[in-house]
């Protein structure tokens, strides 16, 4: 797994590079995460134009896409699936911490209110089991798969926002399905934390010289170990397997895994 140093695009990797249970790798660049790309320009940005991208798919709500849209390169296919849709949708929901990540961070005492002492680990947790178990998130998942495994597709990059917690979901259910072990999902998962620190670096000092709690800025802007594991728990819980969960939940058929895996597992 290998951070790609670009200039407009914050927390770029390319999921090549990470080893397998079978010693293994996975083929490099086809398939790429990142955090939102409205500041992309592929002049200032060659490693990203040396790229050659095909397809980009979006995670991100319909705010986060019309207050920030997507700067593609021409010829990209553009493909959006709201995993949050289902949650956003919920009367009994408020909008999920993880696509309001700029609007906490400027206001420290709404922050603390709906944040503070551990409600924040505790929001993230119940958002990373939506991720597995809401029929949008399901839709947005099994459209990622599909696309990683049409041989037609070219390198595709898939993101939401800062590139965290839709897109560290995403890369978890790739990378589990071409099979690295728990330590590799882990440590992929946890690797952007520096990226997206450093992109939110303005906001949480603006956000503490307020006031704020840094514990909470942490907590929004990071991502750690609980968090995922939220989720695998749920998955654990509700299918017994990551291969249960694709087939069952997902709805993606064993041909389709044994396709991407047989494109993107180099030989």
């Amino acid at each position: 797994m290998t951070a790609i140093p670009a200039t407009t695009v914050a927390n770029l990797r390319d999921l090549g590079g990470a080893k397998l249970c079978d010693g293994r790798a996975v083929r490099p660049g086809l398939v790429l995460r990142s955090g939102q790309l409205d500041r992309l320009d592929l002049g200032a940005d060659p490693v990203v134009a040396a790229l050659g991208l095909r397809t980009v798919i979006d995670f991100r709500t319909d705010v986060e896409r019309s207050d920030h849209p997507d700067r593609l390169p021409a010829g990209v296919r553009l493909l959006v699936g709201d995993v949050l849709a289902d949650k956003m949708n919920s009367a009994a929901t408020k909008t999920p911490a993880a696509a309001q990540l700029k609007d906490l961070l400027s206001n420290p005492a709404v922050a603390e209110e709906h944040l503070g002492g551990g409600k924040a680990q505790a929001l993230f947790g119940d958002v990373y089991r939506s991720l597995v178990n809401s029929g949008s998130a399901q839709a947005s998942y099994r459209m990622l798969l599909t696309e990683l495994a049409d041989p037609d597709c070219g390198p595709l990059l898939f993101h939401c926002t800062a590139g965290k917690d839709r897109t560290g979901w995403g890369a978890t259910v790739i990378l589990s399905l071409l099979g690295a072990d728990d330590e590799t999902l882990m440590a992929e998962y946890l690797s952007v934390n520096a990226a997206v620190k450093h992109a939110f670096a303005p906001m949480i000092e603006g956000f503490t010289a307020s006031g704020g709690d840094p514990d909470i800025a942490l907590a929004l802007i990071g991502v750690f170990p609980s968090y995922l594991e939220a989720a695998l728990d749920e998955v654990s819980t509700r299918y017994g397997s990551m291969e249960k969960y694709v087939r069952e939940g997902l709805g993606v058929p064993d041909e389709t895994v044994e396709a991407l895996r047989g494109r993107l597992v180099a030989a």
